[in-house]
């Protein structure tokens, strides 16, 4: 495995790891400024809508996340990489209530920025079990 394929598998358990503690600042810091995020049925979403919308849910009172994430293959080309996961991700809603869990795939498109890994494009192609 080279150094930027190990770097980016610590970008996606840094990006697990944050997303379970409701780290949202330091989620947002592993993308690009300009990323799109690719969700079926839905408009691309941009980053200050990810933002508003994982500022919102973690609020004291909002949902828990966790989830996993399978790194199939990693393709690193210069200052550009590719990668697919197998992702699942359980949501908790607030009381308790019955999980949601969503499974599927993503194909994620990553660059080097200041000399670090972010996440640059990203098509989730996660549904419901």
């Amino acid at each position: 495995m080279t150094h930027d394929e190990q770097e980016i598998r610590n970008l996606i358990s840094t990006w697990m790891a944050a997303s379970k503690a409701g780290d949202v600042e330091r989620v947002l810091q592993l993308m690009s400024e300009d990323v799109v995020f690719l969700q079926p049925g839905q408009p691309p979403m941009r980053k200050a809508d990810f933002a508003a919308a994982a500022r919102a849910q973690a609020q004291p009172n909002g949902p828990k996340f966790d989830g996993t994430s399978e790194i199939q293959e990693i393709k690193v080309l210069g200052d550009w990489a590719f990668m697919w996961t197998k992702l699942s991700v359980t949501v908790t809603p607030p009381g308790g209530a019955a999980t949601i869990t969503r499974s599927g795939h993503t194909l994620s498109v990553l660059k080097k920025q200041d000399g670090k890994w972010v996440l640059a494009r990203d098509a989730n192609l996660l549904a419901g079990k």
